[in-house]
């Protein structure tokens, strides 16, 4: 009898856990979806938008992944390739977001050097991060046998180790340049020109800390620690659910500063307008 109602809670834990998923993932591919349609195509792009325009497009890509592997998961049962997939996405907005911090860091230490850097800095950047993303996932998750199965264990720790040191030292980077902006922000908080973007980069940073982080600790522990299945099972469904969360907050954010709800409230009508003009062109 114990063992039965144990089976019961297991099932409706993870019934209630993966339905949080797909509905804040949902909530959040509205968000970031906004954000892409605004910043790609209604306002004048900045180099510092265009950070948060790659982030936004690798949280969607994210959340639509997460999203549909959780449908696919609950109905089909899991499979390892749906982790790959969809951390390597997470971990193309880390990087991102690393960049981002790492630029208002500099842009608030030098601001004469964030005036003068050639035109086309922010583009190359998320290029890099985008091209880089794509090896340091995939490589170790074919060594460890994530996506053709099989593959030696220590093949398997040596890359999996390479891994999470870039990984760490991408965490430590966010960290440190985190700090650095806020407490040069403070310090010039009475004089001095502040940079942009400078309030949502210091709220993003805390978000990913408590939500992002279990998911990259998931990631970095599943390999090396893989004998406690039961645990890291259980885990990962939180880790899911806490890393939509930091992907779909971000919208939130971005829009609860004023001047990005006005550049909002500016582009819809202009966006509604044209819609509403080409559909009477059309049934004209």
């Amino acid at each position: 009898m114990f063992s039965f109602w144990n089976i019961i809670s297991t099932r409706t834990f993870y019934t209630i856990v993966l339905s949080l998923t797909v509905f804040t993932g949902l909530g959040g591919l509205v968000g970031n979806g906004l954000m892409l349609w605004l910043l790609g195509f209604r306002v004048r792009r900045n180099p510092f938008s265009m950070y948060v325009l790659h982030l936004a497009g690798a949280d969607f890509l994210f959340l639509g992944c997460q999203t549909v592997f959780t449908i696919l998961t609950f109905t089909q049962g899991s499979q390892q390739l749906y982790l790959v997939v969809v951390f390597l996405w997470f971990f193309t907005g880390l990087g991102l977001l690393v960049a981002l911090s790492l630029e208002q860091c500099l842009a608030a230490l030098f601001p004469k050097w964030s005036r003068c850097r050639p035109k086309h800095t922010s583009a190359c950047v998320c290029a890099l991060v985008w091209v880089l993303s794509v090896p340091l996932v995939l490589v170790p998750s074919q060594a460890c046998g994530l996506l053709t199965g099989g593959g030696s264990w220590l093949t398997c720790f040596r890359y999996h180790v390479v891994s999470v040191i870039c990984m760490f030292l991408l965490f430590s980077i966010l960290c440190v340049a985190n700090f650095v902006l806020l407490v040069r922000v403070q310090c010039c908080s009475q004089s001095g020109q502040k940079p942009p973007f400078y309030c949502y980069v210091l709220q993003l940073v805390p978000l990913f800390f408590f939500f992002g982080l279990p998911f990259l600790a998931y990631w970095t522990l599943k390999n090396t620690m893989g004998s406690l299945l039961w645990f890291f099972s259980f885990f990962l469904s939180i880790a899911e659910l806490l890393a939509c969360v930091n992907s779909s907050t971000k919208p939130i954010i971005y829009f609860c500063d004023a001047n990005h709800r006005r550049e909002l409230q500016r582009a819809w009508p202009r966006g509604g307008k044209s819609r509403f003009a080409e559909a009477l062109e059309m049934t004209a």
